[in-house]
This record gives structure tokens, sequence and C-alpha cells, in this order.
């Protein structure tokens, strides 16, 4: 086949993306979807929160895809369910995309241009180097989100939980709501790494303890779980001898971080950065490779799905104004360097001759901070000078830069997060 257009993913990144290049007049796209319907992890999120932003209303996950889903369908977007995407090659100054599927079999893709929205994936076990046997009853919180809210199962019934990302937050509440007794949250930095609301809704308002600065350092058990022993961890992030804690219990949940699916990125020749594991994109978020676009969680982990679909839509313009022709020229960009407490910035260059408008640079910081002075500075001169009473890891930032404020000449951008004397 040849498509101007493929889309890899049917989460809320692809449908997001698919929409916004079709309503810029974009009109042979293709989605590619591995699972057997639309809507990725936002079908079993069955929790509201969702779409504060976009619709103005809350939300639960699979409600907020189906507003996606529908518009594809109204936009006659086709795409095919079950079907993994399995390389990328660049061939002829285009791209070829590799699929297989039960009901096609192989199936090869020509693409002007393509979307990279795969998502991402959580950090197994076997990245922790915990001690301790190799028992059932070990999960990522995830995985047991589907369990519970798609396939009505029960991982456990005395809960521990590794990590306070939200996904394990929101488990922590949803096994209580199930009848489980989670008796603690463990969280090895003195942070947390989700979202302020969600440690209010779903850890205070339900007694769950919340014990930062501590991990998981043993697991007993034969055939399953039968306990774990936490202990605080010092500022080497090293457990501290005579601080350890038992809990007896049937079930782990890992709530340890996200991981951006880049298998197909890498095999493309997509150049990644080394903070987000994400593509390293410019002002358009396109990648080093001319026509390759990446957007949501398979670029950066974000904390709202609102935010994805906003970056989505961008990146599905961006797709369409690619193979349409008629922007400036790919240029080099100005660096954008982040500075002080700011971890990394999307994107990591700009170019305001390739911009039809403002745009927005998304960051995080990388420690919870407290009168906050955020700066955004062209070499000398300073562009956007904002206070934060309050900035957390766990909550992505971004600021707006106007089209005007730049002219292209500037050396780089310094963007940089540091507290108030």
């Amino acid at each position: 086949m040849e498509r101007d257009i493929v889309i890899i993913g049917g989460g809320p990144a692809g449908l997001a993306a698919a929409i916004a290049a079709k309503e810029a007049g974009a009109k042979d796209i293709l989605i590619l979807e591995r699972e057997k319907e639309l809507g990725g992890i936002l079908n079993q999120c069955i929790h509201n929160g969702f779409g504060l932003h976009t619709f103005k209303e809350e939300l639960t996950g699979p409600e907020y895809a189906a507003r996606y889903i529908v518009k594809v369908k109204e936009l006659g977007v086709p795409y095919l369910l079950s079907t993994t995407v399995v390389d990328l090659q660049q061939e002829g100054g285009g791209i070829t995309v590799t699929s297989v599927s039960r009901k096609d079999g192989l199936l090869q893709t020509r693409a002007k241009a393509v979307v990279l929205a795969m998502g991402c994936r959580e950090r197994p076990r076997g990245a922790l180097n915990i001690p301790g046997t190799r028992p059932a009853g070990i999960f990522s919180a995830g995985t047991a989100q589907r369990l519970v809210n798609l396939e009505g199962y029960m991982p456990g019934k005395r809960v521990v939980i590794l990590g306070s990302g939200d996904i394990g937050l929101i488990m922590a509440r949803r096994m209580t709501l199930e009848g489980a007794k989670v008796l603690c949250v463990a969280e090895l930095q003195p942070y947390s790494g989700g979202l302020k609301r969600n440690i209010v809704q779903c850890l205070d308002d339900y007694g769950i303890p919340l014990k930062l600065s501590h991990t998981v350092v043993d697991i007993r058990g034969k055939e399953r779980v039968t306990g774990v022993t936490i202990a605080r961890v010092g500022d080497d992030l090293k457990p501290i001898p005579g601080t350890e804690e038992d809990y007896d219990c049937d079930t782990l949940l890992l709530s340890v971080g996200l991981l951006p699916e880049n298998e197909l990125s890498r095999a493309v020749g997509v150049d990644l950065a080394p903070v987000t594991g994400g593509p390293i994109v410019n002002e358009s978020l396109e990648t080093n490779i001319p026509g390759v676009f990446a957007c949501g969680n398979v670029l950066h982990v974000h904390d709202l799905v609102d935010y994805v679909s906003q970056e989505a839509a961008g990146a599905g313009r961006n797709a369409a104004r690619y193979v349409l022709g008629g922007w400036a020229p790919r240029g080099a960009g100005i660096p954008l360097v982040p500075a002080g407490a700011v971890r990394y910035t999307v994107p990591c260059t700009i170019d305001p001759a390739r911009r039809d408008g403002d745009m927005v640079i998304r960051f995080r910081v990388g420690r919870n901070m407290r009168r906050a002075l955020v700066t955004l500075k062209a070499g000398e001169k300073e562009l956007i000078r904002k206070k934060r009473p309050v900035m957390a890891p766990g909550e992505m930032e971004q600021l707006t830069v106007k089209k005007e404020w730049l002219t292209g000449s500037e050396e780089n951008l310094t963007l940089e997060a540091r507290e108030e004397e």
C-alpha cells in the first residue's frame, strides 16, 4: 500500500493526530493499532478525571477515548486493528512501514510521513534489582488495573505498592474499593511521582500511608508472595540498615516508572534523548528524520491525557503540512537548553520560520520546589519570567512562546527553574 501519512498507535495520541491531519487537508491517512480496538490505555482507565482541559467536563478514560473514536469514524479515517508494526525503514525519500496481522499477514506500507504514537510501557521488576524469591503475586500496576477493570480478576487481598506513580496511586484506591487492604505505598524518592490530586484522592482519603524515601529490600514466598520487607533509603538511595519493616501480604504492585516504546524509533534511526528516552524533536515535533513525527507518551511521559491530545494534534497538523508542502525548509533551529532544576524540554530546538503561530514548550523539573522562578532567555534577553509557588517532578509544566519574540538569529534559548532566595 501507499499512504500519505501512517500513524502508529490508535490510542489518545494517534487518534488526535489523525483527526488533526485530516482536518488540515491530508486525505490518505492510515492508523495502525496492535490491540483489537481503538483507545489505547484509556480503555482500562475507568476512573474519572479526563477531559477537563479538552472538553471542560470530567470523563472516564473510555468516555474520553470514545469522543475521538467517533470523530475518526465521522471523518472516514481508515484504521487496521490487531496489526503490529514490526519495522520502519527509510527508502527513497519515504518510510516503509512493515506490519503483521492474523487477518492480512505481512503488510508493507509506503508512507510520505509517519507519526510515532506508540505510547509507553511500565518498567518491570527485572529492571529494579529487588532481592528475594520470584513467586506469583507480583504485578505491574497497569497489569493489575487491566485485570481488575477489564477482566474482572482480583490480583490479591493484602497489597503493598512500590512506587507512587499515578497508576500506582489510582490502583491503591481501586484495590481498596474492591475489598483489598492496601498496607502502604513505598516511594524510593523523597517526593511522589504522581499528581497531588491523586495523592489526596487515592491515598489520604482512604487512610493509606505513603512512605517516601523507602523501597522494597526483600520479597518472601515460594509459590505465592507471603510478605515483603521495606526499608528507608539515604540520600544515595541505598537502604539504611536497621530501618527494615516487614509486611505480610499476598501481592506486590510495581508503579516504578514508564518507558516510551521506542524500539521502532531506533530501527529507523531516530535520535533519542537520554533523559526522557523519547525522540529528540524540533518545534514541529519532527525527529531528525524528515517526515517522521512523534507525540504523546512515546515522546515523553505526560501527566494528563488532555496534554497528550493537544501535543498530538500539533504533530498531526505538521505531518499534513509536510505532505502537502508549502512550509519553510527545515533548518538547524535554535537550541533550547535546560538549566537549573529543569530536567528536559520538548522541543529541543525551535525554528521560528517554520511556525505559523505561537508554540508551547513542555518541561519537567527534577525536584520539589517552593517559590520557584521560571525564566526563558534568548542570550541575555529575558523573554518569559514566571513565579510558581510549587513545582514537582510529577507534574508537567508548559510555557507559551510568541512567534514574534524570536527572529531566528538567536544562538540559543535557555529555560531555567530555580528557587528564589
